[in-house]
């Protein structure tokens, strides 16, 4: 044991040693840690919840999307979409309109994204890109439309004119046209009318089952004008109308003096002044 030691003793002086130095060097970098912590964080990322929506054209496709700023300063990032020809985009963020948004460091903005289609888009799936770019960043998202097509309605006349001649206690016969103006069917559409006050309005047929795209139906409108009715010009409006779509025509009555009404008319005049004249006859000379 004696021989032995000394070299027990020279390893054990030098474990202890490496041991001292390990443990040193440990607490050191605890150290450094704690004072530099690793401050790398989320990268810049601009998503959606959603990324495909369907609508018609007559409604507004909307996204709600969430910006995010990974730098480590604030960031205006500048919002741009690439549409298809006659669409429109609109940026809002905390209820406003915009066309840019700045962001700090580290956080993130909500952003709706809103598109609306051209109303005589062709039914299909449309890939809309959206970019956020600042200075050192470009964020992409990549959207898609689906477009179920749009509805549309017209209502008027065969010859496009909008007004008539009509006399008191009278009835005529207005020849209408509904059109199917859009690409999508309307189905229960109601014939209705505002006409003047005791004026009587009635429609053959006052249903339209089903109306198929880009295609039309004959509709009469029988105008009930009541007696005494003072000669003028009087307004009535046409609608057609369901749940999808509506369309008003704003017709021009004139309402004339029956021909027997003006015969009469005149006769009482001549009558009158006859009596007149007859009363300065016999009482003029006395």
């Amino acid at each position: 044991m004696s021989v032995f030691y000394p070299i027990i003793k020279k390893y054990n002086v030098h474990f202890y040693g490496l041991l001292v130095l390990f443990l040193s060097g440990l607490l050191t970098t605890t150290h450094l840690s704690a004072q530099n912590p690793n401050k790398s964080g989320p990268k810049s990322s601009f998503k959606s919840s959603l990324v495909n929506v369907e609508a018609t054209a007559s409604e507004t496709f909307r996204y709600n999307t969430v910006l995010l700023n990974g730098t480590p300063e604030a960031k205006i990032y500048e919002l741009q979409a690439q549409l298809p020809d006659g669409w429109a985009v609109t940026f809002r963020t905390m209820g406003s309109q915009v066309t840019s948004v700045n962001v700090e460091a580290g956080k993130s903005q909500e952003v709706t994204v809103e598109l609306n289609a051209r109303p005589d888009s062709k039914p299909s799936k449309y890939n809309i890109l959206v970019t956020a770019t600042s200075a050192s960043d470009n964020l992409k998202l990549d959207l898609q439309a689906v477009l179920k097509g749009a509805y549309g309605i017209e209502l008027t006349t065969p010859t496009g004119r909008l007004s008539d001649e009509l006399t008191e206690d009278s009835m005529k016969e207005i020849h209408l046209i509904v059109r199917n103006t859009a690409t999508l069917p309307l189905e229960n559409v109601e014939l209705s009318a505002q006409a003047p006050s005791h004026w009587e309005v009635s429609f053959e047929p006052s249903k339209i089952d089903r109306l198929d795209p880009f295609k039309t139906v004959d509709v009469k409108a029988n105008v009930k004008v009541p007696d005494k009715t003072i000669a003028g010009d009087y307004v009535t409006t046409f609608t057609a109308k369901n749940t999808s779509a509506a369309a008003n025509a704003t017709f021009r009555i004139t309402i004339k003096t029956s021909v027997l009404s003006g015969w009469i008319g005149i006769l009482v005049i001549l009558v009158a002044i006859g009596l007149v004249y007859y009363l300065i006859r016999k009482y003029g000379r006395r």
